[in-house]
């Protein structure tokens, strides 16, 4: 039997036989310990591959875990987070995948190429639809969370107003960036409180809301299996069908089409930055806003959309433990997370997590989505923490090509918090 024969036969990791793969994983931990691993994305792509790799099968393959808690997203991200914490993994080794992920801009690339392919892969007219039809339900989402917990915290003594400004709110607020830190700073003014004190107390909340949001997002995606007339195993809107068909995703791949969508995908990511500089908004609302826009008045030729969608799903089967570590090692305070179990308190995180579910499954439903993939992206991707929450939450349930709706509920939806925030505090102040 040839070589080429055997490679093929037997269990593999990242599609590598496990001699193979053991024997990348020894040269990349070797440099790791000797401190001697480059600086960079030379660096920390292997380190954060392997690692995500390896977490993946365990996730995948570890009963419970891969039926209710979302598999390998989760192991990933957690796992990571603890060989940071606890210093298993070297210091020198953290700060290059940290570097990565903020400073060299990694998880802006992963989630540019997400939101351009996803959305130009659409079929345009329903894209339309679910666009004006997005926002109620994640109001919906809001509402119900805010009473639920609201009526939890008075029911437990915790206070209706305190459960809700500090616990429901952040939550619900977009995340750290542009949710906990402009929020502090609205609730400081408005209290006459020092902001620093105000997000000390809102981290916890965000850390823990983070981590339920994305066990939730796993045990949604098991109860899709079992009821398949609550989901469309992906597909938001009721009526929609993919504009990609699967001849152009497999049969159709080609080498420049694949450098069209690498190009097209980073270049309105600048100009989202470009046009933040005129329009107060986030410039990933504004990247989407744009793709948008083009998409339904047809500008974008059919080339151009399926080298979009090509670079997207080439990104997301490769790439997409690798950013999990990343998310696991720069953004997971698991500290933060750890320090926050007491029981009243994660009772009142998880029904603020439930309360968004049902809300935005409920509303969604109305509006012609299917329930699970509303409560997904207009419940979940709204209680999660901003961008990187968005990552796990729709890879635990596996449901990344829905990424340009959960961007718009942590921009859009963030921005429609800060006001209701505002408003809620000229209330109970």
């Amino acid at each position: 039997m040839s070589n080429m024969a055997k490679e093929k036969e037997g269990f593999k990791i990242m599609g590598m036989s496990i001699p193979i793969f053991i024997c990348v994983t020894l040269v990349v931990f070797i440099a790791t310990y000797m401190g001697a691993l480059p600086k960079g994305m030379v660096g920390a792509f292997p380190l954060m591959m392997i690692i995500g790799a390896i977490f993946d099968e365990i996730g995948n393959k570890t009963p419970f875990v891969k039926d209710y808690l979302g598999g390998g997203p989760i192991v990933i991200i957690f796992g990571s987070a603890f060989l940071v914490t606890y210093g298993i993994l070297p210091e020198q080794a953290g700060e290059i995948a940290t570097n990565f992920m903020k400073g060299e801009g990694f998880l802006n690339f992963y989630i540019a190429a997400l939101i351009t392919g996803s959305i130009l892969g659409m079929d345009r007219k329903l894209l339309v639809k679910a666009s004006i039809r997005y926002l109620p339900a994640i109001i919906g989402g809001v509402i119900v969370s805010l009473g639920l917990v609201g009526i939890v915290g008075s029911l437990m003594g915790y206070g209706a107003t305190k459960a809700i400004l500090y616990i429901g709110v952040p939550i619900m607020g977009g995340g750290m960036g542009a949710g906990a830190v402009p929020l502090s700073g609205i609730f400081g003014e408005a209290l006459a409180v020092d902001p620093g004190e105000i997000i000390s107390v809102m981290i916890p909340a965000l850390a823990l809301g983070n981590a339920i949001s994305i066990i939730a997002a796993g045990l949604l995606n098991k109860i899709g299996k079992v009821k398949p007339n609550l989901t469309g195993n992906g597909t938001l809107l009721k009526e929609q069908k993919s504009a990609i068909t699967a001849e152009e995703i497999t049969d159709g791949i080609d080498y420049k089409k694949l450098g069209i969508g690498l190009l097209l995908s980073t270049t309105f990511f600048v100009w989202g930055k470009i046009v933040g500089n005129f329009i107060p908004i986030h410039s990933y609302a504004l990247m989407i806003i744009s793709v948008i826009i083009l998409k339904c008045l047809g500008i974008v030729p059919r080339k151009y959309e399926v080298g979009a969608f090509q670079w997207f799903r080439f990104i997301m089967i490769n790439l997409t433990p690798a950013l999990l570590v990343g998310i696991g090692i720069a953004y997971t305070d698991l500290q933060a997370v750890i320090d926050a179990f007491t029981l009243q308190y994660v009772i009142l995180v998880t029904v603020t997590v439930v309360g968004s579910i049902i809300g935005s499954s409920i509303v969604g439903n109305i509006f012609g989505f299917y329930p699970i993939e509303s409560a997904i992206t207009a419940g979940l991707c709204m209680a999660n923490m901003g961008g990187t929450g968005d990552v796990a939450v729709l890879s635990a349930s596996k449901r990344m090509k829905l990424m340009p709706f959960a961007q718009i509920s942590s921009r859009l939806g963030g921005a429609f918090m800060l006001i209701l925030a505002t408003l809620l505090l000229k209330i109970f102040s």
